[in-house]
């Protein structure tokens, strides 16, 4: 869009009279010209893609040109919109998209995903019963830190702002004690929406409670429990032995056919793809490994499946994790592992 100031400079040099004297014809010749240029492009044959802001009709705003241009009070005025963001900001340039550093990096700490040592589950292998491994019976040292614990404590600088301003927003409508019993609730709910999977899970039978608190989340979930087969563990403790992490994985059970690691969550808000779910799929995949490094279990598991129920009571969301896809979640976890161990060492 320089055109505007090559006209006005080539009108300018000739014209002989002052140039207030020739102003009332000079928009006019701008605006036709500014208009036929943007029309005709028979000296250029490639046509550029013009943004919304470029599409805007000259010819439309001619008065509001006029009374612009007719202040100006220097040469270097710019006579156009796109002239004045050119001198204000300078030329527009694209920004690169940015990269993900974790994708670069590679962990110091090597560790397979899995042993490799036994086979997935057959059906004289698999358990008749779920295991159900207590917490306290995995690891008697209290410096072990959970999968939780690691990833609240390197979680990157953005979601620690969003968590942040989340926060204060809540205090800011419910106060501090509002929102103290409003997380509260949430434990709460956690709780019995996970205690009520747990007796459908193991009875087959559809997901009920008493609580209407939960009522919606069961009825959520209801058809996701028609895949799931063969439940293998249930609200059980995890220990990865070389690593020293430890943590509780929801449910081990087929779905769809795949032996998975699955982890229920509650949300109010929808989170249709799994890049909405920030680092449950590390989670995940944190759990899967501590899972096949455990030797209180004897399979292999190499997908995961992240469900998300609404409270509103709408279809939940399952997001299915395949064994690359755990592969690539499992590398962010040993970088995030990494990160908190030298986060804590560096505190001693």
């Amino acid at each position: 869009m320089h055109y505007f100031g090559f006209l006005n400079t080539a009108i300018c040099r000739g014209l002989r009279k002052p140039f207030k004297q020739h102003w009332r014809l000079l928009p006019e010749n701008l605006i036709y010209c500014s208009h036929y240029f943007s029309t005709s492009c028979s000296f250029n044959n490639r046509k550029r893609n013009l943004s919304q802001y470029e599409q805007v009709d000259q010819q439309k705003y001619a008065s509001l040109v006029r009374s612009v241009v007719s202040a100006k009070t220097s040469p270097q005025t710019p006579e156009t919109l796109f002239g004045e963001d050119d001198l204000l900001y300078g030329p527009v340039i694209k920004s690169k998209p940015t990269t993900d550093d974790s994708k670069a990096e590679i962990p110091k700490m090597s560790a397979p995903l899995n042993t490799g040592h036994s086979a997935g589950l057959t059906q004289e292998t698999a358990l008749k019963q779920p295991l159900q491994i207590a917490l306290r019976r995995v690891y008697s040292k209290a410096s072990l830190p959970s999968v939780t614990r690691v990833l609240q404590l390197t979680m990157s600088l953005e979601q620690a702002f969003y968590l942040e301003r989340w926060k204060r927003r809540m205090i800011t409508e419910l106060g501090e004690e509002g929102f103290k019993e409003y997380n509260n609730n949430l434990l709460n709910q956690g709780k019995l929406f996970h205690a009520a999977l747990e007796v459908a899970l193991q009875s087959a039978e559809t997901p009920k409670s008493d609580s209407e608190k939960i009522a919606g989340y069961l009825q959520s979930v209801e058809h996701v429990l028609k895949d799931v087969r063969r439940v293998q563990v249930l609200e059980s403790a995890v220990h990865h032995q070389p690593l020293q992490y430890v943590g509780m994985v929801d449910c081990v059970a087929d779905f769809r056919g795949k032996l998975c690691v699955i982890d229920w969550k509650t949300s109010e808000k929808p989170k249709p793809y799994l890049r909405n779910t920030f680092d449950n799929p590390i989670q995940v995949a944190a759990y899967t490994g501590a899972l096949n490094h455990d030797n209180n279990y004897d399979f292999q598991v190499q997908h995961g499946l992240i469900v998300i129920a609404y409270k509103d009571g709408s279809p939940a969301h399952p997001h299915f994790m395949d064994s690359d896809l755990c592969l690539k979640y499992w590398q962010k976890w040993l970088l995030r592992l990494k990160k908190y161990k030298e986060k804590i060492s560096n505190t001693l």
